[in-house]
């Protein structure tokens, strides 16, 4: 009964399961513990996306070693699932991935499911060890693979599985339309460099929720071009915390349309909920985001934003940001800073914040009273404010 009635919620999505084709790996060739996967994996994706019936491929338990996957479509398949309920295994070199610099890479693929309690290891200490030297301060890393390029698709879910010690980032989700990340669990060391759990670019109705971020760089960051984005009931640590942006670099950048931000949790991140936009920028503008019902736990600047961005030096800081954010909220964020400035506002002198409310806050600091830096800000205020407001 408890099944008849989730098919009849999600009785598109059970039809497309009640009537799949299964190509199992391991019927192509595939034998856990055996040799890369990366031909019959490779083979069955593409016979899966020429199929006129819904498709599923199937890694079975087991551990499975794969180079590098790839599939681009068109595909005739109304419904293509990639169910891995084992482990799939990276090569170590940083360099093993030749074709896409992806690990896995789907490219305009529309109705796409990546399921199945399953694991992807990235395999990557050997590139954090090349990348340790420069990558904190700097955006000149080393390019090494990502565990997931996901681009140019339309109804992506993502759900229930695991993706672990990517050698870059974990996921890369651009040019995306109605894209769901549902019961993830993303880990890296805290001190494993550009290992952001989601980066989501150009894209449009993106959710992200129930779902754990352990990284050492962003757990999210949001790039240009992005409109539409909600990430509720998260946690994130340890890691550089949740980002919009950088933002201003390029001048041919798109404005970010709605960030919304609840009912999560940040421990010992670098960072809290955070806007950044590069100091002596090109012109873009960011606009409707909010940031509401969030638990700080030994955070540093819970509350940032930052248009004086320049993590590498030599940017001129005479020159302010040209990125205008407007529409901004802080609403209910509570907990402990890591650092004294609890609550850091930092606008452009040439285009303030616009816009800016602040509900609630209650931050406090452990080696002393916590501080409020606001600058080219003018804040509506309401509710509790700790740390005291100090805005000029």
């Amino acid at each position: 009964m408890a099944r008849r009635m989730l098919c009849i919620t999600i009785s598109l999505y059970c039809l497309f399961i009640a009537h799949a084709q299964i190509f199992d790996i391991t019927t192509y060739g595939a034998k856990p513990g055996g040799a890369d996967i990366s031909q019959p994996l490779n083979r069955i994706l593409r016979s899966a996306c020429d199929s006129s019936t819904p498709s599923t491929i199937l890694i079975p338990k087991g551990k499975f070693i794969l180079k590098e996957a790839y599939l681009k479509g068109p595909c005739k398949a109304p419904h293509i699932a990639l169910t891995n309920q084992g482990s799939v295994i990276a090569l170590p070199e940083p360099t093993s991935v030749k074709k896409n610099n992806e690990w896995i890479m789907i490219q305009y693929v529309d109705h796409l499911t990546i399921n199945g309690n399953g694991v992807y290891d990235g395999v990557g200490a050997k590139s954090w060890a090349l990348n340790k030297e420069h990558c904190w301060n700097s955006t000149q890393c080393n390019q090494f693979p990502n565990n997931f390029g996901l681009h140019n698709l339309k109804h992506l879910t993502v759900r229930d599985i695991t993706s672990k010690d990517a050698k870059s980032f974990h996921f890369i989700v651009s040019d995306a339309q109605n894209a769901t990340f549902q019961n993830l669990k993303v880990t890296a060391p805290g001190n494993s460099p550009n290992t952001d759990g989601i980066h989501i670019g150009k894209s449009r109705q993106v959710t992200i929720m129930d779902s754990s971020f352990k990284t050492g760089d962003d757990c999210v960051s949001i790039g240009d071009d992005t409109k539409g984005v909600n990430i509720t009931r998260i946690s994130c640590g340890p890691g550089h915390g949740i980002s919009v942006g950088s933002l201003g670099k390029y001048n041919d950048e798109k404005p970010v349309v709605g960030v919304w931000v609840t009912n999560s949790n940040l421990s010992n991140t670098m960072n809290g909920v955070r806007i950044k936009t590069w100091a002596y920028s090109q012109p873009n503008e960011a606009s409707n985001m909010h940031f509401e019902n969030i638990r700080m736990d030994n955070v540093g600047n819970p509350i940032n934003i930052d248009q004086l961005y320049c993590p590498s030096g030599g940017c001129n800081m005479n020159m302010p940001s040209r990125v205008k954010l407007n529409k901004i909220s802080f609403k209910g964020i509570t907990g402990t800073s890591s650092t004294p400035v609890a609550v850091n506002l930092v606008c452009s002198s040439t285009f303030p914040c616009q816009g800016v409310e602040i509900g609630n806050i209650d931050l406090k600091f452990k080696g002393g009273a916590a501080q409020f830096v606001c600058s080219n800000a003018r804040p509506a205020f309401s509710g509790k404010q700790n740390p005291k407001i100090n805005c000029r």
